[in-house]
């Protein structure tokens, strides 16, 4: 239990009567931002808690999963900061080099120019000044939301802190022999005119074609499919599998390659499907990277046969040919040469396609910068074992493992004119200068800087402690970091968390970057659907915080977040979260305008009723079982445990039994009203990280203090009462049968009905005022005739309905409802007693089938006590 300090409650007048998050929100948010409540000091005694939110693109608007992740990060941050902990949840944004630039030229593409126009530096500065007026909406959408970061550390991965921790790295990678430059294959965008990463390539089936070539003559020809027939001009060997005996007396001879005057070899490599098509594939180690792999193995040559834009390059009739009219016209003149053996068109396939302009990718033999992820990956995949870094939920530990034990060499070159530019430069005789950043790059004649940006990803696996100061140990590094927690999106395990554990524990000695990966799912429509612009499913999660308010969409995310799985959210969720809002209001109101108070301390057990020492038992075993689900990252769980709390248990029942006190006013209206008080105080703070704006408003009401932001958290007092519990759970037993039966009768709810109530020598006789108030039950007086008796928890509730129902017509009802129970019990016992359905019926069939005949028995007892508590026909 909380020790309250505060002044006593403001009055209840200074609440509207019902709630405006419009009205609360905005102001709030800068009143914490203002008092500085987010900001972290790195001089504190407090023990230290991190997360670095990952980066939005400088160029995005906040999404329904931005609106996911950020408001469980932030739930983490509030929950610590209360705790006592010196809480840091540090902001900022990726300059997101290909989005970006992508902005900016098409702003120059309006005016009828392109970047090639202005110059690099000109155009630099260009996207400089759209990231200052452009960039960075989503920064104040993440106020809205009620993200409580420390925005006196906002970084950018482009400013000069985090530009001198790139060319430090680079440079260390470099003089360790782990950065180098090589001609591999790499994904290039013809559109973008750069190498582009494996997650910037989005796949998705296309209808294309696939064609079937004979190569050669007579006994020494073979079949190939492919579906990109324009590369086979770069073709410079057919592969078998070696064990393949169709095509044994092939291996090492050449045979012609058509349309060309070319001939190439057959060559045995153990990469080929002998069972897949007709088991030999043609080989073009330039435009396919599973090819430059058969060719390096075989030292085959390597043919570029199309330029940056995708136009082939090689002479002959289809010189100059855009790559899609090129594949037509080849297979066109094939099919003049009888080469073609079959067509299947359309023929569905996976394609690749530039996330940004969704242009189709093309596998390209390009020279570019590389790291050697060996020894990085060896150290990331240690970690997790070794238990210095847990990923949560367990079981997303195989994708991880998955990625670091097979991770391939890194492309880290990119082709734009946005981004950090790589630090190297070549000199007129052939030389190659890496130039750190305290370092003064070459000068002379010759000298030139590559053209080259580093790939976005490659900065932004240097968040976690680039953002702190690295590479200067700083008051912040030495404090904040290793961050707690890193919470995102299972999709960017390998190509963001990855390269922060590499790159973390190679800079800071062997410390990884986070405690604990904590990975959630995506968010979907309410149908389970992925949400994209393109379907009419995309929501924008501002629209909903308008018409609902921020607390509700954040309450619906989080009630939605099991570990590692995705997150159906549709309105309708929405609007029952808003409901959740306005209970909250209206009760707590109710709450003041009865005595609730926290002035003073609580008063002795013995002073308490039972009904009291229900609801204080109930609130710390809610406040031990939040606490588990924070540290289990369990935040659905905790959600729902809180929202059953304070809806059904605080509001619907405790608020409800005590109503005949606070309407009696006296000394036990006192009592409750102090209990209430206490309830309603640890309510509103185990909610507040989640809802933090209506409990702030209530509880600064409430309690007149300060900031929930700055107030306690609430702890377990570790008291607990189980006989007040059973107590209360006989009452509301006896309410819920009650009202079961006045709903199947027809009753309105507000409708009276004269009731004699036989409690027994049980504790229920104490709540016989509450349960006739809640129940619309009047005294029997004189005329009082049952016509109704149910058996309750330790007695019976006779009913007088004469004149509120008829008695035949009920009769008949339960009659017939008896029957289909009677015979529903006769068909799960007839399935149980048969053993040969036994011993074949899945387990989980039997024990459906046991629940059945158990509701069966059940609802036979309840209408058999009901037909009986009928009058006499």
């Amino acid at each position: 239990m909380t020790e309250n300090t505060q002044t006593p409650s403001s009055p209840t007048s200074e609440l509207p009567t019902t709630y405006a998050p419009a009205e609360v929100e905005g102001k709030l948010y800068e009143r914490w931002v203002e008092r500085g409540y987010f900001e972290a000091d790195a001089k504190s005694e407090k023990p230290a808690y991190t997360i670095v939110i990952p980066p939005p693109n400088v160029t995005g608007s906040l999404h329904l999963g931005h609106a996911f992740q950020h408001t469980l990060m932030d739930a983490l941050t509030r929950r610590k900061r209360m705790q006592g902990y010196e809480s840091l949840w540090l902001p900022g944004m990726d300059h997101a080099g290909i989005a970006t630039q992508n902005k900016v030229e098409q702003q120059l593409a309006e005016e009828g120019k392109s970047r090639h126009d202005l110059g690099r530096e000109e155009f630099t500065d260009r996207v400089w000044k759209w990231k200052e007026e452009y960039g960075g909406k989503i920064l104040g959408q993440m106020r809205r939301l009620g993200d409580g970061v420390d925005w006196s550390r906002e970084r950018f991965t482009m400013d000069e802190g985090l530009s001198k921790a790139v060319q430090t790295i680079f440079k260390r990678l470099y003089d360790d022999e782990l950065i180098y430059r090589a001609e591999r294959i790499i994904n290039w965008c013809p559109r973008c005119l750069t190498a582009i990463s494996d997650i910037e390539v989005e796949y998705q089936d296309d209808a294309g074609e696939l064609v079937s070539i004979r190569y050669g003559e007579g006994e020494d020809s073979l079949v190939v499919a492919t579906t990109r027939a324009e590369t086979m001009l770069g073709d410079t060997a057919v592969a078998v599998h070696p064990d393949d005996e169709r095509y044994a007396h092939l291996i090492g001879k050449q045979i012609k390659l058509p349309l060309t005057d070319r001939t190439i070899p057959v060559v045995a490599d153990t990469h080929v499907d002998p069972e897949f098509g007709t088991g030999a594939v043609k080989v073009t180690p330039a435009h396919d990277p599973n090819d430059f792999a058969i060719g390096q193995r075989h030292d085959l040559q390597s043919l570029t046969v199309m330029d940056e834009h995708g136009v082939i390059t090689v002479h002959g009739p289809f010189l100059g040919l855009d790559r899609f009219e090129a594949r037509s016209a080849i297979v066109g003149a094939l099919r003049e040469q009888g080469r073609i053996v079959a067509e299947k068109r359309p023929y569905m396939h996976s394609v690749g396609h530039c996330s940004r302009c969704k242009t189709t990718v093309e596998p390209r033999l390009s020279m570019q910068w590389w790291v050697k992820v060996g020894p990085l990956a060896q150290a990331a995949g240690d970690a997790v074992r070794a238990g210095r870094v847990k990923i949560h939920p367990e079981d997303m530990s195989k994708r991880y493992f998955d990625w670091v034990d097979n991770m391939h060499d890194w492309c880290i070159s990119r082709q734009l004119w946005w981004g950090h530019r790589i630090p190297i430069w070549y000199g007129p005789e052939g030389q190659v200068v890496c130039v750190g950043p305290d370092e003064q790059p070459p000068t002379g004649e010759g000298w030139t800087q590559d053209a080259d940006v580093l790939d976005t990803w490659f900065s932004s696996g240097l968040w976690p402690f680039s953002t702190l100061g690295w590479p200067e140990r700083t008051p912040d590094l030495e404090k904040f970091y290793a961050t707690d927690v890193l919470l995102t999106g299972h999709d960017i395990i390998f190509f963001w968390v990855a390269r922060m554990m590499m790159f973390g524990l190679y800079a800071m000695d062997g410390v990884a970057p986070f405690h604990t990966i904590a990975l959630t799912g995506l968010v979907r429509d309410e149908f389970g659907k992925k949400m994209s612009k393109s379907n009419p499913n995309a929501v924008d999660p501002l629209d909903w915080m308008d018409k609902y308010g921020s607390d509700a969409v954040r309450f619906t995310l989080a009630k939605g977040a099991n570990p590692g799985a995705d997150v159906p959210i549709g309105e309708d969720w929405v609007q029952a979260s808003s409901k959740f809002a306005n209970k909250i209001w209206n009760a707590t109101r109710f709450a003041l305008m009865n005595g609730a108070t926290i002035e003073g301390e609580l008063p002795p057990v013995e002073r308490l009723s039972a009904t009291d020492r229900w609801i204080l038992s109930r609130l710390n075993k809610t406040v031990a079982q939040v606490d588990g689900y924070y540290e289990d990252y369990q935040f659905s769980k905790l959600s729902e445990a809180l929202y059953h709390f304070a809806w059904d248990e605080v509001f619907d029942w405790y608020v409800e039994l005590s109503k005949t006190t606070f309407f009696a006013g006296g000394e036990q209206a006192k009592v409750s009203g102090r209990v209430l008080g206490e309830v309603v105080d640890v309510m509103l703070r185990l909610l507040h990280p989640i809802v933090p704006f209506v409990t702030e408003t209530l509880w600064t009401t409430l309690t007149g203090g300060e900031s929930l932001v700055i107030a306690d958290w609430p702890k377990d007092s570790g008291f607990r009462d189980e006989a007040a519990e059973a107590e209360i759970a006989s009452v509301q037993s006896v309410i819920t049968e009650v009202r079961r039966f006045r709903k199947e009768q027809g009753l309105q709810d507000g409708q009276k009905v004269p009731a004699r109530l036989d409690l027994g020598a049980t504790a229920l006789g104490a709540h016989e005022a509450a349960i006739r108030q809640l129940l619309r039950l009047q005294p029997e007086g004189d005329s009082f005739s049952a016509t109704a008796t149910l058996p309750v928890a330790g007695g019976t509730v006779a009913l007088d309905l004469s004149g509120t129902i008829d008695v035949a017509a009920e009769r008949k009802r339960l009659t017939k409802d008896l029957g289909a129970a009677e015979k529903e019990k006769q068909q799960a016992e007839a399935k149980l007693g048969n053993e040969a359905f036994i011993a074949k019926a899945p387990d989980n069939v039997v024990d459906k089938i046991k629940g059945r005949l158990a509701k069966a028995e059940a609802d036979i007892a309840r209408l058999q006590a009901q037909l009986d508590g009928l009058p006499a026909a």
